[in-house]
């Protein structure tokens, strides 16, 4: 997964700004981001305080962490169990 080159709290001061009235492409403009990555900052982190959004990071890299050692051990079981076939 790409790293994001804004932090929790960069994005939720950004994410202010478009509450506070500064205009979408204003902000675009100023933060080098596209309208879609605002958009989608806003879809998924709108309402959320710069801790809540870090804390929702923590657990989306823990969630993928989490889900390619889940497909190693899919994967190794799988081997296993083709190994056990080949020698019956």
């Amino acid at each position: 997964m790409k790293k994001s080159q804004f932090s929790p709290h960069q994005i939720a001061s950004i994410l202010k700004e478009f509450d506070n009235g500064k205009s979408v492409e204003e902000i675009t403009r100023e933060y080098g981001v596209s309208k879609a990555c605002f958009y989608k900052w806003r879809q998924r982190y709108g309402g959320m305080e710069a801790s809540e959004l870090k804390r929702v990071k923590e657990l989306e890299e823990e969630n993928a962490k989490l889900k390619r050692m889940y497909a190693n051990l899919a994967m190794e079981l799988d081997t296993a169990k083709y190994i056990i076939e080949k020698k019956l």
